[in-house]
């Protein structure tokens, strides 16, 4: 009896102690989603600032806002590029593993030849799992929201932009590379996979935002070279764009672990119950089993002390 109510209150304590490590991580979860979501509530003004900036470039270069700027515009790709945002932690389901079937269904349509890069080791693992052969690369998941800005620097210099410029140095082209990004977008509660092409530009977007109208009379002029302006803008839309797809996966990822810590402090808590039901049984169990011996050893040593009086 001694060895298993023993056993029963080291596996209560064991369980309380994780407990305590769920609680603390489901903790850290929330917080980290409450600070990827500001960040990109934040960078929702300098999105629309960026926008705006285009919008005036594009009617400046293009008047009648019919047409995407040459230097924009693509003729055959040279290269098309994927970029898969995942986790390098785990305790997050099936995160990584829903991002990459949305990826590989995506990828597996396109008719060049993709060069993937992963964010996150975890991430890597499940693609090269999936059937993919190679990768043209991966980043680190960043750890916080001032580390965003350093992976998307990495990113960009990785991944040649549009006008022609790679690594901060011109080829001399009017074509560009296609730059997709796969990712999962926090949705309520939990998220889902999401895809954005960002490159080449959508004309589609681009004649909508040369049709914007300015919010003042007084329209803003381009100064200096009107297509170096131009690349510098969409140089921040990538920006933009990247930031905000990174800030969005971490928020997710973190959405993720605490829906599963809270799956296991309900799971500890049920545990914990029904230890202590057993501990109290088996306890319980334990005290009849003395208090039996003790009535029977006095059943039987009634007679025996009777007699003895009797004799006396």
């Amino acid at each position: 009896m001694t060895t298993t109510t023993s056993a029963l209150h080291r596996q209560i304590s064991s369980a309380r102690d994780l407990k305590a490590v769920v609680r603390t991580m489901k903790a850290s979860a929330a917080s980290a989603i409450g600070q990827y979501e500001s960040s990109v509530a934040a960078l929702g003004d300098y999105a629309r600032t960026v926008e705006r900036g285009l919008s005036v470039c594009l009617r400046a270069v293009d008047p009648g806002g019919a047409h995407a700027h040459p230097a924009l515009r693509r003729a055959t790709a040279t290269a098309v590029h994927a970029v898969v945002f995942g986790s390098d932690q785990g305790l997050v389901g099936r995160f990584n593993e829903v991002v990459v079937d949305h990826a590989m269904a995506q990828l597996g349509s396109l008719p060049a030849e993709v060069q993937v890069w992963a964010v996150g080791e975890r991430v890597q693992a499940r693609l090269l799992d999936a059937g993919l052969h190679a990768l043209a690369g991966s980043f680190p998941v960043p750890g916080s929201v001032a580390l965003i800005t350093r992976l998307v620097g990495q990113i960009l210099l990785k991944i040649r932009a549009p006008g022609g410029e790679s690594a901060g140095e011109a080829r001399g082209d009017e074509q560009g590379d296609t730059l997709m990004l796969f990712y999962n977008r926090p949705v309520g509660s939990g998220y889902e996979p999401v895809s954005q092409r960002l490159l080449p530009l959508d004309e589609h977007w681009q004649h909508d935002l040369a049709n914007q109208p300015w919010p003042a009379a007084q329209r803003p002029e381009v100064l200096g070279a009107g297509p170096q302006v131009l690349r510098a803008f969409v140089r921040e839309h990538l920006f933009v764009s990247l930031f905000r797809a990174s800030a969005e996966s971490l928020a997710s990822e973190n959405a993720s672990r605490l829906a599963a810590m809270q799956r296991a402090d309900r799971n500890i808590g049920e545990l914990l119950t029904d230890l202590g039901a057993r501990f109290h049984r088996t306890r319980q169990s334990g005290i009849d089993e003395e208090l039996f011996d003790v009535v029977a050893g006095f059943d039987a040593m009634a007679p025996e002390a009777a007699g003895h009086a009797d004799t006396l």
